[in-house]
């Protein structure tokens, strides 16, 4: 069983929950053909075991490579996916409790990752928006539920007459919008944002993460964000873990993350941002290719790429332990329960990741 990885003493009190959650899907051959390959059934470990919390109006971040269950994880909290094991909490209830409730389910809403392909392109904007209010009944009367449009679309800074218009006729970030004004219909306390700013280019990215930043300040909003580039959510965090196939290997405080990065593989993403100062730096990328989660290597999923690997590694599955000095971070990495790892760079010593995220 994953440990579970709990909010720090003195937080706020705690609105998602997450233990020990699992989904696996079946992959497996038809019957007939397994029969006569004499094979069995195959398992894909999308995730596999994580553990985390979320207190009440912050932002934990989800990184990571394609594939590695990132997004996943976001469908399971949603209630899109069952869980093949594990718990999810939502604000002291299980989650199945609290989608059961429609009082309970408005409170959590999505943003997905392709604003082109979220909405609707038969309905006008002010139907899209307005699909949620109608649907638990939070503004009576055709009259209420034009100015709660208004409203919502003047929030996230858009013309109240954009409502008439088609999604076709808006750009990638204004289309963005509109999918988080609907998401904010229902009064949501909870957002997940599932890659809300890939299909976006970088100056449209700055505008739809200060959107959200402003929104969360204002509205108390708590956020799951799921992204893969680090730069974007140094932005937004409170947390960011780490993932790697299927399994967090690292979770901690955004800016610690940063500063001191301990597992290999987190040190592996910093090495990926790209250098807008030209500094010239060596960079050690990370060799090999994702294993498949259909058949992962024993002991540490990163040990075929990992430079630390030793005996241990391929042997044993390592726990999310915090490492000695380092309060406010878990890791999962024998070489940094042991000590094999280089030491972390001072704070502020790499003022490269930085400056590629302001200039977003």
């Amino acid at each position: 069983m994953a440990e579970r990885v709990e909010a720090p003493r003195g937080a706020a009190p705690v609105m998602l929950a997450v233990e020990d959650l699992a989904r696996h899907f079946d992959v497996s051959r038809p019957l007939l053909q397994r029969l006569l390959a004499g094979e069995g059934r195959r398992s894909l470990k999308a995730v596999d075991g994580v553990s985390f919390e979320i207190p009440r109006g912050t932002t934990l971040s989800l990184v990571g490579e394609s594939g590695c269950g990132k997004s996943t994880v976001a469908r399971l909290v949603v209630g899109l996916y069952r869980p093949t094991r594990g718990r999810i909490g939502f604000d002291g209830r299980a989650l199945e409790q609290a989608r059961a409730d429609a009082a309970q389910r408005r409170r959590m809403q999505m943003i997905f990752q392709d604003p082109y392909a979220s909405l609707n392109p038969r309905w006008r904007v002010s139907d899209i928006i307005a699909e949620p209010i109608r649907a638990f009944g939070l503004a009576p009367g055709a009259a209420a539920q034009r100015a709660r449009v208004a409203e919502l679309l003047t929030q996230v800074g858009l013309s109240p007459l954009d409502g008439e218009k088609f999604p076709h006729e808006f750009s990638g970030g204004q289309r963005q919008r509109i999918s988080i004004a609907r998401a904010l219909s229902s009064n949501p306390e909870f957002l997940v944002c599932d890659e809300p700013t890939s299909a976006l280019d970088v100056s449209v990215q700055a505008q739809i993460l200060n959107l959200m930043k402003e929104l969360q300040a204002r509205l108390g909003l708590t956020y799951l964000f799921i992204s893969h580039n680090l730069a974007v959510v140094r932005q937004v965090s409170d947390q960011i873990g780490v993932m790697y196939l299927g399994r967090l290997v690292e979770l901690a405080a955004a800016e610690t993350l940063f500063t001191a990065p301990r597992h290999p593989y987190t040190r592996a993403l910093m090495e990926a941002i790209p250098d807008l100062e030209m500094t010239g730096r060596q960079r050690i990328p990370v060799g090999g290719e994702v294993p498949s989660p259909i058949d992962p290597p024993s002991g540490c999923p990163f040990h075929p790429r990992c430079p630390l690997v030793a005996d241990r590694c391929r042997a044993e599955m390592p726990r999310l332990l915090p490492p000695r000095g380092q309060a406010g971070t878990v890791v999962a990495c024998h070489a940094v329960e042991e000590g094999r790892d280089p030491p972390p760079a001072p704070a502020g010593a790499d003022q490269r990741i930085g400056t590629t995220a302001t200039a977003l």
